[in-house]
């Protein structure tokens, strides 16, 4: 049994190992959209879309406020 096991764990430790990793190539850039005339710049790349980060405008709590004491909260019983 316990060979078992500890030939399991030397063949999931080996899977996977094809070669050493290399470095991305820098002369490959993404596609560009389809829709766009000029490829985007890098920084045009990283900004992200309003959808992505939203502004909080409707936030209703303004400034942090103590709560009220709550009787309902105890303690778990034991």
């Amino acid at each position: 049994m316990k060979l078992l096991i500890v030939l399991t764990l030397l063949l999931l430790g080996a899977c996977g190992k094809l070669g050493p990793l290399q470095p991305a190539s820098a002369d490959r850039v993404p596609p560009r959209p389809a829709d766009a005339l000029v490829p985007p710049t890098p920084e045009q790349q990283l900004k992200l879309a309003p959808q992505a980060a939203p502004n909080r405008i409707d936030d209703p709590l303004r400034r942090s406020l103590e709560r009220k004491g709550d009787r309902f909260d105890l303690p778990p019983p034991g």
